[in-house]
């Protein structure tokens, strides 16, 4: 019994010291409050910066909406109520929408084309995407002024060919504005979509196709949704840059198809009414917003999702 107790004591100092150790050690690793102030002192430029010239900016804009000229929310309830306005919303999101389909519609095939051809035709091709992705965004609108009126190439070709009369009116109107932002989105819907195409295991796709799985079920039950992350990000890219375009739709459209940007230009420099640009702004914000925190929600790796999960 002796021996036993004086055998015990020894191990229960040494376990004592070894846990006073691991705490000691585990205190060490955490590092303490003052420690993570120091660290993040080194942001403050930076959020300096962004305050002076980003956020106090926006706050006086947004502030001017809701102050100028009356107080209040008229220039809210104007946008909304009266019906030239309304159609501003409306061409806006109509073409937001046709471009993101057209986007995808051609952007897909595009991005399964770079993944499947050899590296080097792959290289190639996204070569020139991203080429035509800088090249200067006014000099690729006034091509598309070019081609597409009344005596450019592609109505001279149509009427050689026979299958139009007459030209077709394709500029200064809604259909010249979808053809030439889709063209100018389509590398915002190619390079996430490449991607995501890139990192897909061909182990998956043919363990579908040994389990029976036809070439058509294979893609649309496999394939497809792996390629749901790029899908999202790249449509969500194009759609919120598509309603704050203004240099393409100026060009391209009319002024009986106005967009909420030549709105608000037109707010400004010609009739300086800042409210109603102010309001006009400010819902472009808001509509970002919202569509990123869906796309957040919708995202199966995105915090939002996860938590909405649990």
């Amino acid at each position: 019994m002796k021996m036993t107790a004086t055998t015990s004591r020894p191990s229960t100092q040494t376990g004592g010291a070894m846990g006073a150790a691991d705490k000691a050690a585990a205190m060490n690793q955490s590092p303490s409050l003052a420690q993570r102030w120091r660290g993040s002192s080194n942001l403050i430029p930076a959020l300096l910066f962004l305050g002076l010239f980003f956020l106090a900016p926006l706050i006086g804009l947004l502030l001017r909406g809701v102050l100028e000229p009356v107080p209040g929310l008229g220039n809210y309830e104007q946008l909304f109520a009266n019906s030239a306005y309304a159609r501003v919303l409306l061409n806006t999101f109509s073409v937001a929408g046709l471009v993101t389909l057209f986007s995808l519609l051609l952007g897909f095939p595009l991005a399964w084309a770079i993944t499947l051809v050899p590296k080097g035709w792959g290289r190639w091709i996204l070569n020139i995407v991203l080429l035509s992705m800088w090249t200067s965004l006014l000099a690729r609108t006034y091509s598309w002024l070019v081609l597409l009126q009344a005596s450019g190439v592609i109505n001279k070709a149509l009427m050689a060919m026979g299958i139009i009369d007459q030209p077709l009116e394709m500029v200064h109107n809604l259909t010249g504005v979808v053809i030439g932002m889709s063209y100018i989105m389509i590398p915002f819907i190619v390079l996430p979509l490449q991607a995501t195409m890139q990192a897909i295991d061909p182990m998956i796709l043919q363990a579908g196709s040994i389990c029976g799985a036809s070439p058509w079920t294979n893609f649309f039950r496999v394939f497809l949704p792996l390629c749901r992350p790029g899908l999202f990000s790249g449509g969500l890219m194009v759609f919120v840059m598509s309603l704050g375009y203004y240099v393409t739709p100026a060009l391209l459209g009319g002024a009986q198809n106005m967009m909420l940007p030549e709105f608000i230009i037109q707010q400004v420099q010609s009739f300086l009414n800042w409210g109603l640009a102010s309001a006009g702004a400010a819902l472009l914000i808001v509509i970002t917003l919202v569509l990123f925190y869906f796309y957040l929600k919708l995202q199966p790796e995105s915090p939002v999702g996860a938590s909405n999960a649990r």
